[in-house]
């Protein structure tokens, strides 16, 4: 995990990461790159979880660069190898 990856927001420590790029996993849902080095799957199965951009190439490409918190940085989780995926 980076060393700069953690921010101090007063008494909380947050872990932002921006999204580096998307792929898919061996069921074909989307999973984020993020720059912290873990992956976040974004699935789009309404009504459950309504994300629609992420059936898009242009939806997708509108979303990097953003900002989202790495719940796994927040919880220590070591970065995966390229085996673990």
């Amino acid at each position: 995990m980076p060393a700069d990856a953690g921010i101090f927001l007063g008494d909380i420590m947050t872990w932002q990461a921006t999204v580096t790029g998307f792929t898919q996993d061996e069921h074909l849902d989307w999973v984020m790159l993020l720059s912290c080095g873990h992956r976040q799957h974004v699935r789009h199965q309404p009504p459950f979880m309504n994300r629609p951009w992420v059936t898009s190439e242009a939806g997708r490409a509108r979303h990097l660069g953003m900002v989202v918190t790495c719940t796994q940085c927040q919880r220590g989780m070591p970065i995966p190898s390229g085996s673990d995926w």
